[in-house]
């Protein structure tokens, strides 16, 4: 067993750690809109102070496809660098994941397995900056990719693609508009709840992941309704970091093989995605594991959410995740997303064949026939509980 974290940097002024590192070239990978905000700027001023030249990739678009990272690497192996920064959302981090792995070990991004060790650090090492608070990827080695051809998503990495660095830095994230706030907090929020029930979690998971579900809940409605509130925006970045060690060293549950299934189909935004099944999968699980009913009232105790029996305080937990999750305009089922119903029922072979060969449907205490998945699915259409 490991228990893997990058260093971590946190707090005002944090990007000033970047005049520190030692290092000739540094590969930024990023997006046009961070790019827009001038947000890459800030960090190419610090790396300049060390020295260090930069190139920036700035042609990362959500859940990034292959195609992404071949184009990105053609450019690295051109410009040589020894640092390679992964500055946005997950989509930018993982891009950067893959890119670096891509350059230093000379495969394709499909090319690589947890089990893989390339020596990557003999020629680059990883430094991640994210701009939302919501997937975690700045302390994990999980890179998601998006196989354009086959409309699925393709879940990549090794040990190798943890972090060395991950810098917090509140200034780079204050410009989330609420509904990017929104769905990457309830994907922070997905991380936790979900690392802190599945079967693979351990001793040192479970403090993260309580942690980042209280910050959470406390804080996640604040940085919604007034993106200026500096201390729920540092909350944020913390519990989502926070969550993602936990899950990263554990593994994520049912809502994540739910939701890469409705994204990789429907391209649903993966925060939207994970939000909106978290609490039908909580159902489900809880209805057949006295192991993760009990866990879940954890949770409830531990936020000040119920004191009653296991029972009381897990429907307390799932409850209060519904709230949450209206509070903050976040789609509570799939019809709320637009997408047909036939089109839906058309695709369920397909959403359930998916579902079922995604790893975290195998970590959760209560492990689904194909039946009860199409029944979940279902049921989070129209949005109603999962009585079964």
């Amino acid at each position: 067993m490991f228990f893997g974290v990058p260093f971590t940097v946190f707090g005002d002024d944090s990007l000033q750690y970047l005049n520190t590192i030692k290092g000739k070239r540094a590969f930024i990978v990023t997006d046009a809109n961070i790019v827009k905000l001038g947000l890459d700027e800030l960090v190419r001023a610090e790396l300049k102070a060390a020295n260090i030249e930069c190139k920036v990739f700035d042609g990362v678009e959500p859940d990034p496809s292959i195609q992404t990272v071949e184009k990105a690497t053609v450019i690295a192996n051109d410009f040589k660098p020894d640092w390679f920064i992964g500055l946005g959302g997950g989509s930018s981090m993982d891009a950067c994941k893959s890119t670096m792995v891509c350059y230093c070990a000379g495969i394709g991004p499909l090319d690589m397995s947890p089990s893989d060790f390339f020596d990557i650090r003999s020629k680059a090492r990883l430094l991640c900056i994210p701009t939302t608070s919501g997937t975690g990827s700045e302390a994990t080695w999980a890179i998601v990719l998006t196989d354009v051809e086959g409309q699925r998503k393709v879940a990549l990495g090794s040990y190798e693609t943890l972090p060395d660095v991950a810098i917090l830095d509140p200034r780079m994230v204050i410009s989330m508009p609420p509904h990017v706030t929104g769905s990457t907090g309830m994907d922070a929020l997905t991380h936790a709840i979900e690392g802190y029930t599945t079967t693979w979690r351990t001793p040192f998971t479970d403090g993260p992941g309580l942690a980042a579900i209280k910050l959470i809940f406390e804080n996640l409605k604040k940085a919604v309704d007034n993106g200026k509130d500096e201390e729920a925006r540092k909350n944020m970045m913390y519990a989502a970091c926070q969550a993602g060690t936990c899950f990263g060293n554990g593994m994520a549950g049912l809502a994540h093989s739910c939701g890469h299934a409705l994204g990789g189909i429907f391209h649903t935004p993966h925060g939207v995605a994970m939000g909106l099944y978290l609490p039908y999968t909580m159902e489900y699980v809880a209805n057949g594991s006295e192991e993760t009913l009990q866990r879940y009232a954890e949770i409830a105790r531990f936020c000040g959410l119920a004191q009653g029996s296991d029972k009381e305080c897990s429907k307390a937990l799932i409850a209060a995740v519904r709230k949450l999750m209206k509070d903050i305009g976040q789609s509570s089922t799939v019809k709320d997303l637009k997408i047909d119903k036939d089109k839906y029922l058309k695709a369920m072979p397909e959403l359930v064949d998916r579902a079922v060969n995604e790893a975290m449907s195998i970590a959760v205490t209560r492990v689904p026939e194909s039946e009860d998945l199409q029944k979940m699915f279902v049921c989070a259409y129209d949005g109603k509980p999962v009585d079964f």
